[in-house]
């Protein structure tokens, strides 16, 4: 055992290892091609900049491709990110037009990649019509959306349905969230990756050097929400929640922390109606963070005592994995998957209001016995359930599924795509 896999046997055990290694054997070989459109900022290019190398090691010619677009396309595709979540976003017929002509220009580009390999997956709407374009493919399509998309727009998904339907399969992050499909479905939860630079332990200087560069007190309590500057991400709300339990409680701290995703052109505005709402109090720390900040973030978490993501609509949130894996209970919106990571009142609680959170900070904060036991279970459920090596297995097996067809039975010593045998 070498390389990444054998630093993940020392945090989860070897066995989790050689259950692995088995499943990708058959994939031997195999090219596979993950199409989103960014490699920086948000959960998808964090997965995947994570889940490929290790795909690679295992023995897979796994690659990551990102399709490329101007600012019109990209005001298109955040209006069906939210429309997917249900927000009514009627989009001009001239924008949905450039979409596709981007798409097919992606796949011109993109054609040699694509048509040659025996997996391609293709993340959330931004890249979905490639199927339609890629008239040379030979392998199978399968469709990773991210996105809540149990109560979407009916226009906005009648638009995107046939691009989608089209794929060999798809993969939702839970069963509410996924549409009826002519082709199979599966449900992968995301992940988080303990080994990377937002999850490893730190040193405890690095800690404190990281709470005297942004003025955080250490006397006072601390509560933070660590996401992008998105209205679903609610933090004017969690402003309000701030404000509700300072004035009845503890004289808090409030960080917000978050950064851009090029493929998020509302970001600068959400930032700015934080900043209003803030309205100059000196203990609401705004941090807007470059994409590599990963040590900040961590760091950022490990300060603070109980961390909020008080989501409107959320596809999983990493952002609440992450606090539960250092040990934080976590007051989180009860939507999407927030509801699968928040167990409630056992690893934090689930609200719906900035009242509710208010209540809830207030009482963590004169509970600390319970706050540190709601943090042990939290670390203890994300070791269960929300690891990278749990997320690469449902992948390397729902490939297996996938690339099997029909049949009733597989056998996990077919041979390889290097043509011996696994």
């Amino acid at each position: 055992m070498t390389g990444m896999l054998e630093k993940y046997a020392a945090v989860e055990g070897e066995t989790i290892i050689d259950h692995l290694r088995q499943l990708a054997a058959p994939l031997k070989g195999m090219r596979m091609v993950h199409v989103n459109s960014t490699r920086a900022g948000g959960g998808v290019a964090e997965i995947l900049h994570r889940l490929i190398p290790l795909k690679q090691e295992l023995g897979i010619d796994a690659q990551w491709e990102i399709v490329t677009g101007d600012e019109r396309f990209f005001q298109c595709t955040k209006s069906m990110h939210n429309a997917l979540q249900g927000n009514r976003e009627d989009i001009d017929g001239d924008l949905l037009r450039h979409y596709e002509e981007v798409n097919q220009q992606n796949c011109k580009r993109l054609q040699n990649k694509l048509s040659d390999a025996q997996v391609v997956i293709v993340h959330d709407p931004q890249p979905a019509p490639l199927l339609q374009f890629c008239e040379q493919r030979r392998g199978k399509w399968i469709w990773r959306c991210h996105i809540d998309a149990s109560k979407p727009y009916r226009p906005v998904w009648r638009f995107l349905k046939p691009f989608v339907e089209g794929y060999d399969a798809s993969i939702y992050s839970l069963p509410d969230f996924a549409q009826p499909m002519r082709h199979p479905l599966y449900i992968i939860p995301p992940s988080i990756d303990p080994l990377s630079e937002k999850n490893l332990d730190l040193p405890d200087e690095e800690i404190r050097a990281i709470r005297s560069t942004y003025n955080i007190d250490p006397e006072r309590p601390v509560i933070c929400q660590i996401s992008r500057f998105d209205r679903f991400k609610d933090p004017v709300g969690v402003i309000a929640a701030y404000r509700l339990a300072k004035a009845f409680g503890p004289p808090l701290q409030l960080i917000l922390a978050g950064g851009a995703a090029t493929d998020d052109p509302e970001g600068e505005e959400v930032l700015a109606e934080v900043r209003a709402a803030a309205a100059g109090d000196p203990d609401i720390h705004i941090l807007l963070l470059p994409p590599d900040a990963h040590r900040t973030i961590n760091a950022l978490q490990r300060i603070s005592d109980i961390v909020l993501q008080k989501s409107l609509k959320e596809g999983f949130g990493l952002t609440v994995t992450e606090a539960m894996w250092k040990g934080k209970p976590v007051i989180g919106g009860a939507v999407g998957g927030i509801r699968l990571q928040v167990v409630d009142h056992t690893t934090g609680f689930l609200v719906s209001t900035p009242e509710g959170a208010a209540l809830r900070i207030r009482y963590m904060l004169t509970h600390r016995d319970r706050m540190a036991e709601m943090g042990r279970k939290a670390k203890a459920y994300v070791l269960e359930n929300y690891l990278l090596t749990r997320h690469l297995r449902e992948y390397l097996t729902m490939m297996v599924a996938v690339l099997s067809g029909s049949r009733d039975r597989i056998e996990l010593s077919t041979p390889n795509f290097n043509g011996g045998k696994s």
